[in-house]
């Protein structure tokens, strides 16, 4: 075969391949999402912080300079990182003493606090 007729085969069959595409894609039927939108979500919120939080995200870099928005990020921030009172280790009932009192609590002990770290043996690190 010479070069010119495989060169313009080619072309025609790419040509073909492209409109056959072209038109499949155009009459395939559009599909509904298979999520929602989150911004077309309407929410209200009833939250006085959630709102704030709202107002100084609108702001954008101005918020940094509002003292209010300052304030609610922290009160967010506050939210989640500080431990709340569930969590907290509540002291185990003591049983009463031999005269009916409740015995003296042994004296609360702190492990994170108390405890001395483990000694690193220099060997150990040796093969890292």
């Amino acid at each position: 075969m010479d070069g010119k007729i495989l060169a313009r085969v080619g072309a025609v069959g790419f040509v073909a391949f492209a409109i056959t595409a072209t038109a499949m894609e155009l009459s395939r039927k559009d599909e509904p999402p298979l999520y929602r939108s989150v911004a077309a979500a309407t929410e209200t919120a009833t939250d006085p912080l959630k709102i704030e939080l709202r107002r100084c995200q609108q702001l954008g870099e101005a918020g940094t300079r509002d003292p209010a928005c300052v304030q609610a990020w922290a009160d967010n921030r506050d939210r989640f990182l500080k431990p709340s009172q569930a969590l907290q280790p509540q002291p185990a009932p003591q049983a009463p003493g031999p005269n009916g009192q409740p015995q003296n609590p042994p004296a609360a002990r702190d492990p994170a606090v108390n405890e001395a770290a483990p000694a690193i043996d220099s060997h150990t690190n040796e093969a890292r």
